[in-house]
């Protein structure tokens, strides 16, 4: 299981709420994240990138933790959140970097 600390409230209730649907959900991420040919930090900082010019930030926190545990330091998460602004640049600030 995931540390709930690090998980958005959203994803919090998508997981007591739809218990079978986030197990399929963790097994295709598991699955994509097998195939991928990006190493691990990379995978992270692309997916922050994504996240903040989407604007999907409750899910900042969690990402932003997962690649600073595959050793992204916190100039190249900034540099992730902010290749997309304007968008980006309004959340980097929510990351806890």
């Amino acid at each position: 299981m995931m540390e709930s600390t690090r998980i958005s409230d959203a994803f919090q209730v998508f997981m007591k709420e739809a218990p079978a649907y986030q197990e399929a959900w963790l097994d295709a991420v598991k699955k994509v994240g097998a195939a991928s040919q990006l190493d691990p930090k990379t995978e992270a900082l692309v997916y922050i990138g994504i996240l903040a010019a989407a604007r999907l930030d409750s899910g900042l926190p969690f990402h932003v933790s997962e690649a600073k545990k595959h050793g992204a330091s916190r100039d190249e998460v900034i540099s992730a959140i902010l290749t997309g602004p304007p968008s980006g640049s309004r959340c980097w600030w929510r990351c806890k970097v």
